[in-house]
């Protein structure tokens, strides 16, 4: 075996080290994907595609291995000296520890995320991506988060990590002794071998563009393509879209901004002489329904509050306060999320903004300030403007957003004198709507119309709540989605019997309406059920009725406005369902971009041609139908239409001028 060893030393020279641990990580890469296509055999069953996940992932395995080494191959190659040539001892010494550190750290990086993945894939039903990011900017609510309800996960993660460490950079130690070096004319020989097979390897094609996960997705279910690459490589991917934030859309295909201004325009259904400006072309003149005094808004974000929580929306039965109210107003049936983060639907509920395969806007920097939002148009108008949390301000950049959009007063965490209980993200929602009770209170006593957003935060994993509030769904286990979203609905209730005993209540409008669903998720390349969202609308100049037209979150700011009787130019996009039909969402599901009008689906994917489906609303599936150019054509530019409006600061209203209303 010692001379079976040697033999393959020689021959591989200085890139023995390398050799060795790109087998060792492949055998690690191809050993969890082999565990997690067990776990999740039957979805991969379901499409046939065992082989091909094993035998493709090998593919991404080695490109991604081609690009760790590349660099440090042809290097060590060329440059590293002999440990047996006078006076070069302590610089060879340098180049194999520094060599060590790489491919010890390298190795572990890859092992974590591996071992990081099952959780990921249990919460968001994809493999780690730009979501491990965002949640990276909040490492306190995310590690106490980790602590209380994945603290298994986590111990087994971190102990196999530290040991892994030890045990990698043993190996680096072992597999860089006694290494062979050929002279230094043989030098440029070693390191163009290196440099071809580990280039090949990175691309891994002759293609015009290298390999990426367009590449090697086979199936209609995103959970089975995103196995077929390793979660480095998925991470990497994510971090290189990032970069490229400001024409995010482009992954979809090109489009003139002519056109994509002229078909969202056209699509929309409103005529040309309602837009107002060339400098923000969706700019509109809009009139409101409510013609008395304007009234206070109220927007009640529900945290991962999904449908499928809602008794009356045939639901769990979880939600007996939501749906008493639901008799008193105006019911949205089939009103989706634009995607499936709390800032996402902040971004669309706030400032009616369409989504984009980039992050949310709340977390971008050119939309910092003079990036439109109904507190701003508002503002303008005299309102108070407030966002009432219970968790920090800061958590995913939403102070910085909110405090440069129009938004007045922040209250958060530290604002909350003796809560009756402090939990994993924050206060309680009871506590949450106590204060939001107080201030509503407040603020209408001093004769002041106000908006304000209320976010809450009980049902959000670790799902942790007080005890003794409602009683259980789930008995055997407290810390469950259902039973935090019973009590976010009781929390809800409570805050309901208060408002309507208010001296603010007759000159209120609320809406309640969820961010997202707990957990999206699900075989079709978008899972169009699991968008699905509670969307009720309150006040004593609105009709009780179930609405059942498909419509936005991104509907819901504008239909807002007109109840609460503004008037004014604005650069929105949704409809105002007072006056008009909207019969159309849109869905942002990792790479993968939905537009529904009625039961018709155009899903459009990364470097792959769009693709049309029939929704069954009863059934909640998803069949292939045939697709119209028009329809591929304007789902494109709706998507693009953010990016476009993104980069070009268009989402915006026109400059203040003297007769504009100042707090």
């Amino acid at each position: 075996m010692k001379f079976f060893i040697l033999k393959i030393k020689n021959i591989f020279g200085p890139l023995f080290p390398f050799f060795v641990f790109a087998v060792l990580n492949l055998i690690v890469f191809g050993i969890f994907r082999l565990c997690l296509a067990i776990w999740q055999f039957s979805r991969i069953s379901a499409v046939d595609g065992f082989g091909t996940l094993m035998i493709q992932g090998v593919r991404v395995d080695a490109a991604t291995i081609g690009w760790w080494l590349l660099v440090p191959a042809v290097f060590f190659s060329l440059f590293v000296f002999s440990p047996f040539s006078p006076g070069t001892q302590k610089l060879y010494r340098c180049e194999i520890f520094t060599l060590r550190i790489w491919l010890t750290l390298g190795s572990v990086f890859f092992l974590f995320m591996e071992l990081s993945t099952p959780s990921f894939i249990a919460t968001y039903d994809f493999r780690p991506n730009r979501l491990f990011f965002e949640y990276l900017s909040s490492p306190r609510e995310v590690f106490s988060m980790l602590l209380k309800s994945h603290a298994a996960e986590l111990l087994l993660t971190v102990l196999l990590t530290v040991f892994a460490a030890w045990g990698f950079w043993k190996i680096s130690g072992s597999v860089t002794r006694e290494l062979c070096f050929p002279r230094w004319l043989f030098r440029p020989l070693y390191a163009l071998v290196a440099f071809a097979l580990l280039f090949i390897s990175a691309r891994s094609t002759f293609g015009h563009r290298p390999l990426n996960p367009a590449m090697v997705a086979f199936s209609a279910d995103p959970l089975v393509n995103s196995l077929v690459v390793n979660s480095a490589y998925s991470l990497a991917f994510a971090a290189k879209q990032m970069g490229a934030e400001m024409k995010s859309a482009e992954i979809y295909g090109k489009m003139p901004a002519e056109e994509i201004i002229s078909r969202v325009k056209r699509s929309r259904g409103r005529p040309e002489g309602d837009y107002v400006s060339a400098e923000i072309p969706t700019l509109t003149r809009n009139q409101s329904v409510w013609r008395g005094e304007p009234k206070n808004l109220v927007i009640i974000l529900m945290e991962s509050q999904g449908a499928r929580y809602i008794g009356t929306l045939g639901g769990l039965p979880l939600s007996p306060e939501f749906d008493k109210l639901a008799r008193e107003g105006w019911l949205f049936e089939n009103l989706y999320a634009t995607g499936t983060r709390s800032v996402r639907g902040i971004e669309a509920v706030v400032a009616g903004f369409t989504p984009t395969p980039a992050r949310a806007t709340v977390k971008l920097g050119k939309s910092q300030s003079g990036f439109f939002t109904i507190a701003e148009l508002l503002r303008r108008r005299g309102y108070h403007t407030a966002f009432i949390y219970g968790g920090e301000k800061h958590f995913d950049n939403m102070a910085s957003f909110f405090y440069g959009n129009g938004f007045k007063e922040i209250v958060d965490e530290k604002d909350y004198e003796n809560p009756r209980h402090i939990l994993t993200w924050g206060v309680s929602d009871e506590d949450l709507f106590d204060k939001a009770n107080e201030k509503f209170s407040g603020w209408s006593r001093a004769g002041k119309p106000f908006f304000s957003l209320v976010f809450t935060s009980s049902n959000h994993d670790p799902f942790d709540f007080p005890e003794g509030k409602i009683e259980l769904y789930d008995r055997k286990n407290k810390a469950t989605r259902e039973n935090a979203a019973k009590y976010a609905d009781f929390a809800l209730g409570k805050f309901f019997e208060k408002a309507k005993k208010s001296n603010y209540w007759n000159n209120t409008v609320f809406l309640i309406v969820a961010d997202h669903d707990s957990r999206v998720s699900g075989a079709d390349l978008v899972p169009v059920s699991r968008f699905r969202i509670p969307g009720l609308i309150l006040g004593n100049n609105v009709s009780a009725k179930r609405d059942s037209q498909v419509c936005s979150q991104i509907d819901m700011p504008t239909t807002l406005l007109s109840l609460i009787g503004i008037d004014g130019m604005y650069p929105m996009l949704g409809c105002d369902l007072t006056r008009e039909r909207a019969g159309r969402a849109m869905m942002q599901f990792d790479n993968n971009f939905a537009m529904m009008r009625g039961n018709e689906v155009v899903i459009l994917r990364p470097g792959k041609p769009a693709s049309a489906f029939h929704y069954d609303f009863e059934n909640e599936q998803l069949s292939p139908a045939e697709i119209s150019e028009e329809a591929a054509r304007d789902a494109l530019a709706w998507v693009h239409w953010g990016s476009l409006a993104y980069r070009e600061s268009l989402h915006k209203l026109p400059q203040e001028d003297a007769n504009t209303v100042k707090e």
